[in-house]
């Protein structure tokens, strides 16, 4: 009988305040590995966020995307137009992006005790994700993160100083949500540090790693899922 080369399963998760909340867990082919702490966008763990889990589970990572809205509505999976996408934006305007980090910080640890995680955890993030993973880095354990197109990343640049862990950012370059005077205001926020490495992919709309919108756009995926894995394998910022 043939067995697929990576497992899933959702996971209880236990957060700080003793509640549980769910997380889709992807294991590696080989059983074993360093993990990835997966961060949604603001459309929920949906069959995007889940094939990006076994994308990277094929890649050899233990991966384990939490549900970032369980507090508001457990369970969220939604599309990218109409009444989703009201709901959607309701969803991240309502959160608290302070609680999510330290839902963030229960996720990262009951990675880090699953005997399949060997070695760092990663944080990876898109959009709200992709914030979430810039404040998991400063505040929720990981080893190191990925953000990518992090919207708000504006707002939150006066933590950069207190970055202790290496990162990396992709950008849009025609991103119609991050304007360009913030991608240099990200750029300035860490000049002169050598564990930050920022990425711009021009004629690139904001989502372009999403195979499922209109914004897809293959040369910037493929071209960013390499660099995140050399920045995870090499311990190079690429």
């Amino acid at each position: 009988m043939f067995q697929p080369p990576v497992t899933t399963q959702w996971i209880d998760i236990t957060s700080n305040d003793g509640e549980t909340f769910n997380g889709y867990l992807a294991l590696p082919p080989a059983g074993i590995g360093p993990g990835i702490l997966l961060i949604q966008e603001i459309f929920g763990v949906n069959h995007h966020i889940r094939a990006i889990a076994e994308q990277y589970a094929m890649d050899g990572y233990v991966v384990l995307a939490p549900d970032i809205f369980w507090r508001q509505e457990p369970g969220v999976e939604l599309g990218y137009e109409g009444d989703d996408m009201q709901k959607a934006v309701r969803l991240v305007n309502e959160i608290d992006f302070q609680v999510a980090v330290t839902d963030l910080t229960s996720t990262t640890e009951a990675l880090r005790q699953r005997p399949e995680c060997e070695g760092e955890v990663a944080a990876i993030g898109y959009c709200m994700g992709g914030i979430l993973a810039y404040l998991a880095a400063l505040e929720a354990g990981v080893d190191r993160a990925a953000c990518f197109y992090p919207g708000g990343i504006a707002q939150h640049l006066d933590k950069a100083e207190n970055l202790k862990v290496p990162i990396q950012f992709h950008f849009a370059g025609d991103d119609q949500h991050i304007t360009t005077d913030h991608v240099e205001q990200t750029r300035q926020a860490f000049t002169g540090c050598r564990d930050a490495s920022i990425h711009t992919y021009e004629g690139a709309d904001h989502g372009f790693n999403c195979w499922a919108r209109g914004s897809y756009q293959r040369h910037a995926a493929a071209l960013s899922h390499g660099r995140v894995l050399g920045f995870l394998e090499n311990n190079t910022l690429g």
